[in-house]
């Protein structure tokens, strides 16, 4: 079944798979987790932490999100929730499915150009809302308001092994120190990766502490 999966269908149809088999939706990052685990060849196969992956991976997967959506419209099938939080299907309702008005998101993942001509500069920017939306509504919250996703995106960025055996503040702490010394502006880094670790550095803490 993964080689059927990976080699017989584009990434729309894997998204479909995925989705017929969870009725409640998924969120971005647990599709993409999902679709490295049946090893798509559509994605890149390699650890998000890397601004450049994680900015190619989410415009692969948004660009046949948008390209199943309209799919499913033209099919008078369903209509598809996209949102990096939920991605869902939903019934097919023609009074309110039908996209009236332009829509900017779709437009800018569907023109391949974004996906080529995306310089490092923007690519950082869109690092930083990523982990804008990693953060969603719990800022200062308790930690059982922390999502999974969240948790697991932090370990993922840390490159530090998801299994909670194996893991601890110290060994944490440790590898924040690491990432910091080397991803610091002063010594050449972005302000927006320092960020991006100090973010997950609170929400693993919350986790470990």
């Amino acid at each position: 079944m993964n080689n059927e999966f990976a080699l017989e269908m584009d990434l729309a149809e894997q998204i479909l798979l995925l989705l017929r088999e969870q009725p409640d939706g998924c969120s971005e990052y647990q599709l993409i987790q999902q679709l490295k685990a049946r090893h798509s060849t559509h994605i890149p196969n390699l650890p998000l932490h890397d601004k450049l992956v994680l900015f190619r991976t989410h415009f692969l997967v948004f660009n046949a999100l948008y390209h199943l959506r309209d799919r499913l419209w033209q099919q008078n099938s369903h209509c598809l929730q996209i949102s990096p939080l939920c991605v869902r299907l939903l019934p097919y309702v023609a009074a309110t499915s039908e996209v009236s008005e332009p829509d900017p998101l779709r437009a800018y993942y569907l023109d391949m150009d974004n996906l080529r001509d995306t310089d490092e500069q923007e690519v950082e920017r869109l690092l930083a809302s990523f982990w804008s939306r990693m953060r969603g509504d719990y800022q200062g919250e308790p930690q059982e308001f922390w999502s999974p996703d969240q948790k697991r995106a932090a370990l993922e960025l840390f490159e530090l092994d998801q299994d909670e055996s194996s893991l601890n503040l110290p060994i944490i702490k440790r590898r924040y120190r690491q990432l910091v010394s080397i991803h610091h502006p002063d010594r050449g880094g972005s302000t927006t990766r320092i960020q991006s670790i100090n973010l997950a550095m609170e929400i693993l803490q919350r986790y470990y502490q």
